[in-house]
């Protein structure tokens, strides 16, 4: 009870396998000291706005007063340092475990500080009244609340976090004494502690969980709150963010009343559906989506990059010891800008019905939020509902519950620390998925691994579909690129070969999920040259898997190969010269496979292949086997399509070279669009012959790609940042100067690599059909 979800069974296991030397006392020690990390953080988050707040309070132009501050953030900085006091204590002794250690007397001293929580429960309520009055009169501290939330860091969600910790803390007590001998030193301490944190949580009212609102349901049972959480709704022909709540028997769709200065904010409900007469439409049932305005993917790429760029202010200010106001300014449109981003980057649809024909459409970030609703919303409907209308009253009553019972659950957020840092991995995590097993009956089976990007969620690769069986052995590896990365999601899928199935909301087939998981990107677990292996358990199925990370600066570093009869790692200059032709034979092959059979995959170049495919076509290339032809008709086009990044990715030197590199950058700095294109097209001219002819060889590629983007979802900017970085960016040699943070994908300079693709791509400078009739560049075979 003590431990995040699923501690105890991952423990329990560990104590398993471990045998007999591993004792119980340490199990349950280690799991209370991974969530007192975890509470430790969310004191931080819940203190996080205090600083500022207190600066700008002795100003003529004060968020909150002093007196505001301390109200709603009483007592929770001594609660804080207590804490920290303790895991810092309790920590070594777990670390360095022995048998006879004691730790009896940290746990009696945190008892013992339990006043300080008595100070605390009784300012509960007063705090929480204030953070709302203040929210609704002071339009700055409503917008910080608002983001604040967003990013999970709900003041009057976490405000409860304390009395919860206090509850957690007496259940690990009791036990650490099911685990101790009587005879033990630490015995009497435990069970002095035990009995003080007893008496405290009987003296608390019960009544200061919010979550315990009396609201009952038709049957006169108490309603519950299940689940909520912010989503996308389509409505009038537009997106809007709501917040949904998901009771017992009743999915309430709502937002945030506009009310008068001094009242209290309310809910204001926009839909519900009875849990009785909610179905949802099989995808033959599904109706087209109504007319909505779809942000382009190049918006969404710009406004990735003025967030990071902004980020990159925050910390270039800080470090100067710039003023705290123009720092506050720039974080306040960096929040603006997430926010624009989170509510226009959903695009998968999830739509409900009412039986009485309503139906509502949200658009979510990926299949794994929308099987979470599902799923939530199917297990609730198995009980004994009846279908109901409320009153006015009852409804008044319900919304108003909402915001008493408004917690942030899943809303996709950008970073969970302190936007000065660089949260979350930048680099390129590499998974391998081995098998499943768990599956009742035979069917053909693939994996997706999604991981989240500038806030939400984004597929980044997919197995094989293993046919006709219960235990899938895949095997297979990928190389997925990480933007600030914290979480990775292995879904499992079955797929359906069915026509008759497809969905009219997104014309697509849809694959039944057999099972998801999820599982946090630790740094410190993940930042090794070793595998990493772990399971994922979903619904009753094990998904097997490994995986390793490789920082930015070491995943991006150009070697030369040492083997020259190769194409990889050598010289394009040295290969053509080999070969006798302007364009190499590796990037002729793949352009011309991904052509026939790939141009119309659904992100293709963007969808990682399986690495040991890739790797195979790579030693076929450098030794230029004869049977090259037929192992590309054989491979998975992700695979080809990978296997043509890698080679522009490990030249010994980009394909626009190392010596233009500079004027490439300042030449797309400029602001005047004719002595941009002067100078951009005098560079192109100014590139070695085989360069030239290959770029221009790609670009003609990539744009007739872009030209099938309704079907393989890849516009012109999507592949420009696919293949941007990888055809400027710099040798190491050359790099010094010109790349920034490693941890910064989205730096200035790699804004403006993807900036140079993308100008050549939309400004071509001479076609290839054009360049080859009249030039003689090119040898017969090209």
């Amino acid at each position: 009870p003590c431990c995040p979800a699923g501690t105890y069974p991952a423990l329990a296991a560990v104590f398993l396998y471990a045998g007999k030397g591993l004792e119980m006392r340490k199990l349950v020690l280690s799991g209370f000291l991974a969530s007192e990390e975890i509470y430790i953080n969310q004191l931080e988050a819940l203190l996080l706005p205090m600083k500022p707040l207190k600066a700008t309070a002795t100003t003529s132009q004060p968020v909150l007063t002093l007196q505001q501050i301390e109200t709603i953030f009483y007592k929770i900085q001594d609660i804080y340092e207590i804490h920290k006091e303790f895991y810092d204590n309790l920590c070594p002794k777990v670390q360095q475990w022995d048998s006879n250690i004691t730790m009896g007397h940290l746990f009696q001293k945190l008892a013992s500080q339990l006043g300080v929580y008595k100070a605390f429960v009784d300012n509960y309520k007063i705090a929480l009244e204030t953070a709302e009055k203040c929210s609704q009169s002071n339009y700055q501290f409503q917008k910080i609340s608002e983001i604040l939330a967003l990013r999970g860091w709900a003041p009057t969600a976490l405000l409860y976090k304390p009395i919860d910790r206090v509850t957690r803390s007496t259940l690990v007590l009791h036990d650490l004494l099911k685990h101790t001998p009587s005879d033990h030193p630490d015995y009497p301490l435990l069970q002095d502690a035990l009995r003080i944190s007893q008496n405290f949580l009987s003296s608390i009212n019960e009544d200061i969980d919010p979550r315990r609102t009396a609201v009952t349901t038709p049957k006169g049972e108490t309603r519950q709150l299940i689940k909520d959480g912010f989503l996308v709704e389509l409505s009038e022909g537009s997106r809007k963010l709501r917040h949904v709540f998901l009771f017992t028997d009743v999915l309430l769709c709502a937002k945030l009343k506009k009310t008068a200065v001094g009242k209290h904010q309310q809910y204001d409900c926009k839909w519900y559906v009875p849990l009785a007469d909610l179905v949802f439409p099989s995808p033959e049932e599904s109706e087209h989506c109504p007319q909505v305005h779809v942000i382009p993917d190049h918006e969404l790429e710009d406004m990735k990059m003025k967030i990071s760029a902004i980020k990159s202010e925050v910390q270039k200010e800080k470090a100067n010891k710039g003023q705290s106001r123009a720092i506050e300014r720039l974080k306040k449109k960096m929040f603006e800008n997430e926010f624009w981003l989170l509510l226009n980057s959903p695009a998968i649809p999830f739509r409900i019905h009412n039986r009485n024909g309503k139906s509502y459409l949200f658009l979510l970030s990926s299949d794994y939020e929308r099987s979470e609703w599902r799923e939530a919303i199917q297990k609730l409907q198995k009980k004994d509902l009846q279908a109901f209308v409320l009153s006015s009253v009852e409804l008044q009553v319900l919304t108003g519950s909402c915001f008493k019972l408004r917690t942030v659950h899943n809303i996709p957020v950008t970073s969970n620390k302190d936007d000065d840092e660089s949260p979350g991995l930048y680099g390129f995590l590499h998974v391998i998925v081995h098998s499943a097993k768990g599956f009742k009956q035979s069917a053909n089976l693939y994996c997706t691994l999604e991981v989240d990007s500038f806030g939400y969620f984004v597929s980044k690769a997919k197995t094989r579909v293993f046919r006709d069986t219960t235990e899938p052995q895949w095997n297979e590896e990928f190389e997925i690129e990480l933007e600030g990365s914290q979480s990775l999601r292995i879904l499992c899928y079955e797929k359906c070969y069915d026509k008759t199935k497809l969905n009219k909301d997104n014309n697509e087939i849809v694959d039944k999920i057999m099972g998801k998981g999820q599982i946090q990107l630790d740094p410190q677990a993940v930042q090794t040259k070793n595998w990493h292996m772990d399971v994922i358990e979903m619904n009753g199925i094990k998904v097997e898997f490994s995986m390793k990370f490789t920082s930015r600066d070491m995943s991006l570093k150009r070697t030369p190969s040492k083997k020259q009869t190769g194409v990889f790692g050598v010289k394009i200059s040295v290969v053509t010269k080999r070969e006798r032709s302007k364009v190499p034979y590796i990037v002729r092959q793949c352009i011309e496979e991904v052509e026939k059979r790939g141009i119309e995959e659904v992100g293709i170049y963007r969808i990682s292949g399986v690495a040991t495919d890739i790797q195979a076509l790579k030693a076929v290339f450098d030794a230029n086997n004869k049977d090259i032809l037929v192992m590309l008709s054989d491979m998975d086009i992700n695979a080809i399509a990978g296997t043509l990044k890698l080679y522009f990715r490990e030249l010994p030197e980009p394909l626009l070279t190392d010596r233009l590199y500079p004027a490439f950058m300042e030449g797309i700095a400029l602001s005047d669009p004719a002595a941009k294109e002067n100078c951009m097209m005098h560079l192109l001219r100014s590139l070695p012959d085989p360069n030239l002819i290959t770029f221009l060889f790609l670009l003609e590629h990539l744009k007739r790609v872009a030209e099938k983007e309704p079907i393989n979802k890849m516009s012109l900017h999507n592949l420009a940042t696919v293949f941007g970085p990888t055809l400027l960016r710099p040798s190491e040699g050359e790099s010094k100067g010109h790349l920034t943070l490693a941890s910064d994908i989205w730096s200035h300079d790699v804004m403006a690599q993807v900036q140079v693709l993308l100008y050549y791509l939309q400004h071509p400078p001479i076609s290839f059909t054009e360049l080859k009739r009249n030039t003689l560049y090119f040898s017969t075979d090209v």
